[in-house]
């Protein structure tokens, strides 16, 4: 599944290149709680085609009600929407926070930009498509856009003359390994958004993997980490309990801007993992800091998939900024409920 800024903006270019009216609505601004976060989009075409989310879908059903009878154009019905860009508030009062499906108290408002233009949305498209972060400022005095490059992402920012929002490519994941645990978690980072490449030597793995939408590759993993130049919307996890395998690609990956870096296995297996990129590859302590492992959150998972969710959480997490409490990380909540350890050469569980 591609990023979801990605798919609304495809499916608003569709319709405005095919001559149909469009909006596309931006959440810019939340009180108390709400169902989707600051910068969320949606596109609603004049047939009442939706693609994306601002809300759980109650907002979502009241802008087609309202804008499909305008697109329809009855006399009686609000006026066709066009021009400059409108805010339109939501969940002001109880009961429309009620009405609207947001928590009690919450309120939401949205920026509706009407008819965009299609050179614009193809140009977007395109910077996304070649992995280019980008800003994209739209004038509230008449809907224009302009794009510039982005050097990191950044919160969307409205002033009293315009909205900047960030865009970014896909985010990806690199897993070293394709056996049964990858193709588990790859399927669950497809369906997050990420762009996933599978990296393993050996035939016998790679040769029997099952999951579409994957780019999978034979190249030794430290090359194909230099290769897939990870940046900070980039995750490389090493699966394969392997050290001839994992050590020199996470090395090559803690190199990098990659947002998380991890390798599966036990504590033990994690412990001999630091000693050995200490006696042998010069790492310090500090120097590994940012090595996951092992990874996952503590859910007392033994089976790959039970596993994979595990990790997913953890990603995610850490993608999100959200700190998770200690006795949520593996080997801390092993430690602390007196687990047994499992032996340097034992496959993990969660």
């Amino acid at each position: 599944m591609e990023n979801l800024d990605l798919v609304v903006l495809r499916a608003l270019y569709d319709w405005r290149r095919a001559g149909k009216r469009a909006l596309l609505a931006t959440v810019v601004r939340t009180w108390g709680s709400s169902p989707r976060p600051v910068g969320s989009t949606m596109a609603l075409c004049e047939d009442g085609a939706v693609v994306g989310s601002v809300s759980g879908g109650c907002i979502e059903d009241d802008l087609i009600y309202r804008f499909t009878k305008a697109y329809a154009g009855a006399p009686q019905n609000e006026d066709m929407p066009q021009g400059a860009p409108r805010f339109l508030k939501y969940g002001i009062k109880a009961d429309e926070a009620h009405r609207f499906g947001l928590p009690c108290g919450g309120t939401l408002e949205l920026l509706l930009e009407f008819d965009p233009e299609p050179d614009a949305l193809a140009a977007l498209i395109a910077d996304l498509q070649s992995g280019r972060l980008m800003h994209r400022r739209v004038s509230l005095a008449d809907g224009q856009v302009t794009l510039l490059p982005a050097g990191q992402p950044e919160a969307l920012v409205v002033t009293d003359t315009e909205l900047v929002n960030t865009f970014g490519p896909e985010y990806r994941m690199l897993l070293i390994g394709a056996g049964q645990l990858a193709e588990y978690l790859a399927t669950m980072a497809l369906f997050n958004g990420f762009a996933v490449t599978v990296c393993d030597p050996r035939e016998e793995y790679r040769g029997s993997w099952s999951v579409p939408g994957v780019t999978v590759v034979s190249e030794m993993p430290d090359d194909v980490v230099l290769a897939f130049k990870a940046d900070r919307r980039s995750c490389i996890i090493a699966l394969t309990h392997d050290p001839k395998l994992d050590d020199l690609a996470l090395l090559e990956a803690l190199e990098t801007e990659a947002f998380y870096v991890g390798a599966i296995g036990s504590r033990s297996n994690n412990q001999a993992r630091h000693q050995r990129m200490i006696e042998h590859f010069d790492q310090t302590p500090e120097s590994l800091k940012r090595l996951r492992g092992p990874i996952g959150i503590y859910i007392g998972s033994k089976t790959p998939p039970e596993i994979a969710v595990s990790i997913m959480a953890e990603v995610l997490a850490v993608k999100n900024g959200v700190t998770l409490p200690r006795d949520m990380e593996v080997a801390f909540a092993k430690d602390n409920a007196g687990v047994a350890g499992s032996g340097a050469e034992a496959v993990c569980s969660v």
